[in-house]
């Protein structure tokens, strides 16, 4: 019997990177759990953030972890606790309004996030409002993640 490799390997300089949800100041290069590289249960990317750039309070539908490679920010939870974040730091975002968190980007920082999913569907992210704990979802961020009919349960 013969079996054919599915190993994959490529250069992340060959990967296109394009705008994070906070925008200018934020490049996102989706290394699994995307077309061009496809995962079956996981999305991995290379976050790169601006220093002066700020993403404001979110969370997210699953779970995410990010290490930090390099760089400096100050990430602050639900309860305004703040985190000063730098090269080794390890952060767990668990799902849900209780894993909010947001980045307050010092020096320019780059990290590795890894979502608990390859599926567009639950890799959004809701925006909260610190003073009333409201979550909100723009239409034009669930439509960049095929999100506006759910195909299948969240849960």
């Amino acid at each position: 019997m013969e079996i054919k490799s599915t190993l994959k390997v490529f250069s992340e300089a060959d990967v296109t990177g394009v705008p994070g949800v906070a925008g200018r100041g934020q490049l996102v290069k989706q290394l699994a759990g995307s077309t061009e590289h496809p995962s079956e249960r996981l999305t991995v990317s290379l976050v790169t953030f601006e220093p002066g750039t700020h993403e404001h309070l979110h969370w997210h539908l699953i779970e995410v972890f990010y290490y930090v490679i390099s760089g400096r920010a100050v990430m602050k939870d639900i309860e305004g606790k703040a985190y000063n974040l730098g090269p080794g730091s390890v952060i767990y975002a668990s799902p849900g309004i209780a894993g909010s968190h947001s980045w307050e980007i010092k020096e320019k920082l780059q990290l590795i996030g890894v979502r608990a999913t390859a599926d567009p569907e639950k890799t959004i992210q809701f925006d909260v409002d610190p003073s009333t704990k409201e979550s909100t979802m723009p239409l034009d961020r669930l439509a960049k993640r095929q999100a506006i009919n759910f195909k299948k349960s969240l849960y």
